[in-house]
């Protein structure tokens, strides 16, 4: 399969990068994104695609189940999206942050994999550490499909919690210099549910 890379690799320099050159050359001084994508590595999820954004838009940072660690200024644990997001607002000075997570997650089926599983996977165990409480919220949900769509849509909404837990995060949403957007991703159909914060529910965008 690393030949399908190698190809692609030429594919691009031969037809989009020569058709777009102007637009490459000017991006080579700097970037100047607008927003801040905190997304799942789901190989299913291409950020730039479902939003329609060029290279240069997003800043982009993806891990397990895109979650947003609570801001622990002396815990050197979980420090790369912590300085994804110190470089985003406070150097880049991102217009918004968009938490966006999606259906059939990985990442928050694992939380109910039995604990010898997740032996094998100790990084994998560490990490879905923080969001061990959406376990919780979410037991007397007997029918698992339900179950998945409940607590995919929760766990959106705790990493935008714990995103205000970030003081220069906090700081510039209250000022009203950036905006925090929580979205949920269906795969099988391509639609998008936008979090109203007022209502407390997600709306599909359409």
């Amino acid at each position: 399969m690393a030949k399908k890379l190698f190809d692609g690799v030429i594919n691009f320099q031969k037809n989009d990068f020569e058709k777009n050159k102007d637009f490459f050359l000017g991006l080579k001084e700097g970037q100047k994104p607008h927003t801040c994508y905190i997304g799942c590595s789901d190989s299913r999820i291409v950020p730039n695609l479902i939003t329609k954004t060029l290279p240069g838009e997003l800043f982009v940072v993806r891990n397990i189940a895109n979650v947003v660690p609570p801001y622990e200024e002396n815990d050197g644990t979980y420090k790369c999206t912590a300085s994804v997001l110190e470089y985003a607002v406070k150097y880049l000075e991102v217009e918004n942050i968009l938490v966006c997570g999606h259906s059939n997650c990985g990442g928050l089926k694992a939380l109910f994999y039995p604990k010898e599983k997740l032996e094998k996977l100790p990084f994998v165990k560490k990490w879905l550490e923080l969001i061990e409480d959406l376990k919780e919220m979410v037991k007397d949900i007997e029918d698992e499909k339900l179950r998945e769509w409940e607590i995919e849509q929760l766990n959106v909404v705790k990493q935008l919690d714990n995103l205000l837990t970030y003081p220069f995060i906090k700081e510039r949403v209250e000022s009203g210099k950036l905006k925090l957007l929580g979205w949920y991703y269906i795969i099988e159909s391509g639609e998008v549910y936008n979090y109203d914060f007022e209502k407390k529910v997600f709306e599909i965008l359409s």
